[in-house]
């Protein structure tokens, strides 16, 4: 498994925990950015992310910012992406297990680093169930035209 980081400068602090984990994970990982604590835009760290996740270059991809919010509406915008903000554990396993989603997006200001792990070794550990959710995750892609 290949994943990608990404984060603005309100993120930057969870997306060090994070990376901790992966290594933990044995889950081989790249940093996009950003790398500073000086106010940054979340598109520009966003896209890169979506659009080497859309391209096959890794197989998910983790955003963070203060909410979550930013980085999740910027990712979705990038055709093929599916990117969900979670904020828990439940959310988590269902973004993957029922979406498929491909980017998860978290909040540091929302979600504290334990249970942020938390949230991401779920995600990281849950499967597509397929089925009637390959055709409600179909019937998305269609939306993009």
């Amino acid at each position: 498994m290949r994943v990608i980081l990404g984060s603005d400068h309100g993120g930057i602090h969870l997306k060090q925990e994070l990376k901790f984990l992966l290594e933990e994970m044995g889950i081989s990982y790249a940093d996009e950015g950003c790398n500073c604590t000086d106010s940054v835009d979340y598109p520009d760290y966003a896209a890169p992310v979506a659009q080497k996740v859309a391209a096959g270059e890794y197989d998910l991809g983790i955003l963070v910012c203060g909410t979550g919010i930013g980085m999740s509406i910027a990712a979705n915008k990038v055709k093929g992406i599916r990117c969900a903000v979670v904020s828990d554990e439940f959310s988590a396993r269902m973004s993957r297990e029922h979406n498929n989603a491909n980017i998860l997006a978290l909040g540091e200001r929302v979600v504290g680093p334990d249970l942020a792990k938390s949230i991401v070794r779920t995600w990281l550990t849950t499967e597509f169930a397929g089925d009637r959710h390959a055709r409600r995750v179909d019937k998305i892609a269609q939306l993009e035209g």
